[in-house]
């Protein structure tokens, strides 16, 4: 989400406020004025303090931004709306030239996120839509989505679960279009450490994962009984194991690169 840009365009006079004693401001009487022309060519109509903007006003910069809202002491605060030269806006909370609480950032690409802001980003429980029809909804940080969230996309995918800076991180279920399902630990939005996978046609996997493969230990399920218990490495059957026949009967063994080996 790109920050918003408004505090590089309002006037520098914001400052000259802050060296008066709350006696002296309170003193002051809020009014309403023409269309004042900065030198920096920015153009305010609304209501002022002294010689700053305080109260509803609006503010349109030379490059075309625009500033629809509330002001205090040269400074958006309160609610209001900032339409960016690019065509994205932003309309919610601020917090002295920044977005702050709650607020609604729609991008000139069809991106929308409503939720809430800290320090001009993106910073608590939001919901992000993409154009395609990916939606996010969940926990932010600092503009990165960190804490538990679900994203869905169009084709009916998703996962549940915990993020860390835009990642899957931690425990969480990915759910496939196709049926198939995991659900465990991830790393880097790969699988990895402990988690179970079943696929829609019966097949289970539990056991451990290394980025995104079967490795480790693990217990391999067919449909019909079958079953194999024991060591894979890199997604294959490796190393010694137990394959179970759909009887029951146990046989014991070693397996390389996902076959048996034969016994000398």
């Amino acid at each position: 989400m790109c920050p918003n840009s408004l505090a590089k365009q309002t006037s520098e006079k914001a400052r000259l406020m802050q060296g008066k004693t709350k006696e002296e401001r309170d003193q002051l009487k809020r009014e309403s004025r023409p269309e004042h022309t900065f030198e920096s060519g920015a153009k305010y109509t609304g209501e002022w303090v002294d010689n700053l903007q305080n109260g509803d006003g609006v503010q349109v910069w030379p490059n075309g931004a625009v500033y629809v809202g509330k002001w205090l002491d040269g400074q958006a605060h309160g609610n209001g709306k900032f339409s960016h030269v690019s065509g994205d806006i932003y309309d919610g909370g601020w917090l002295l030239n920044k977005a702050h609480g709650h607020g609604t950032y729609l991008h000139a690409n069809g991106t929308r996120y409503e939720g809430q802001w800290f320090d001009d980003k993106q910073h608590g429980e939001g919901d992000e839509t993409w154009l395609d029809g990916a939606n996010y909804k969940g926990k932010y940080v600092a503009g990165d989505k960190t804490g538990y969230g679900y994203f869905s996309w169009s084709d009916g995918t998703s996962f549940k679960g915990e993020f860390v800076a835009n990642s899957f991180n931690g425990h969480g279920v990915y759910v496939w279009d196709d049926g198939r399902r995991y659900e465990g630990h991830w790393v880097d939005s790969n699988m990895h450490g402990q988690g179970s996978f079943l696929w829609s046609d019966g097949r289970s996997y539990k056991g451990q994962y290394v980025k995104d493969m079967k490795h480790g230990q693990g217990c391999f399920m067919w449909p019909d009984g079958q079953k194999y218990d024991g060591s894979w490495v890199e997604g294959k059957m490796h190393g010694p194991g137990t394959y179970h026949t759909k009887n029951g009967v146990a046989q014991p063994g070693i397996w390389c690169d996902g076959k048996p080996m034969k016994s000398s």
